[in-house]
């Protein structure tokens, strides 16, 4: 799939979603938001650059703490209820806009940090992203990224791929937490910080979220019943299908 065709999918997938992720507890709240808090503290006077910001609640988070926030997003929806919702919030240094993660339409070292939150499972090219993101940051600018995580043993990977992708077409692929340290080191970017945890995820909420539809959802139920013990047991999967999964969240700074 060329890079437009990927970009119409996300698209496709997610604009009608945008008040869905707006409400949603698990994108509206949580440690990772509030260690961004801590983690942006050294940047009272920055801009910040939220890639792939959905809803807009990694930005929403920043704007008190910073001096500007600029909003970035492939749906156009999703940038309205950011705009909407900052508004009604009285956020007034939250600016939108929209485009790809792969070609960022910005100036050279034009960021003090840039932030990602749930968004870099669906960019179809991570290290050109992340070159992206090493030309758009100031020297010694910094990266905090925030996502769901591959396990990286193939036997939990794979299965986590399979329902991702079921659930979510446009879905294209959780990182383990080594895959983003070669990435970012080869970007020219530094890790200095990385928290890993765990998500625990209502199933219904979670395929309702996305309009999964009924015979895939079933497909996905399939799948969790058919798995061995020892996969069931990593994911914590229950009857109901509910499930938990990784996340990973790290700071990586600028060289050079």
């Amino acid at each position: 799939m060329n890079n437009s065709a990927h970009a119409q999918r996300v698209t496709e997938q997610f604009s009608p979603q945008a008040s869905a992720y707006l409400t949603s507890s698990v994108h509206a709240s949580g440690e990772d938001l509030q260690r961004l808090q801590q983690w942006l503290a050294p940047f009272s006077d920055a801009h910040i650059l939220d890639i792939g910001c959905g809803a807009g609640h990694a930005s929403f988070t920043a704007s008190p703490l910073v001096r500007q926030v600029t909003a970035y997003d492939l749906s156009d929806e999703m940038l309205k209820v950011v705009k909407e919702t900052a508004d009604s919030r009285e956020l007034t240094n939250i600016d939108c806009q929209q485009g790809v993660a792969e070609s960022l339409p910005f100036d050279n070292q034009q960021f003090d940090c840039v932030i990602s939150r749930y968004s870099a499972h669906h960019w179809q090219d991570v290290p050109q992203a992340l070159r992206e993101v090493f030309r758009v940051l100031k020297p010694g600018g910094q990266l905090i990224m925030m996502d769901i995580a591959s396990p990286g043993a193939p036997l939990y990977d794979i299965w986590l791929q399979s329902i991702e992708v079921l659930r979510d077409p446009s879905h294209v692929r959780n990182y383990s937490p080594g895959e983003w340290l070669q990435m970012a080191t080869e970007s020219g970017l530094r890790i200095e910080q990385l928290v890993t945890g765990r998500l625990a995820l209502d199933f219904q909420q979670w395929v309702t979220r996305m309009k999964t539809p009924a015979a895939t959802v079933a497909t996905i139920r399939t799948l969790q019943q058919a798995v061995s013990g020892q996969v069931q047991s990593y994911f914590k999967l229950q009857d109901n299908g509910s499930f938990s999964t990784d996340t990973l969240m790290f700071c990586a700074q600028r060289q050079g």
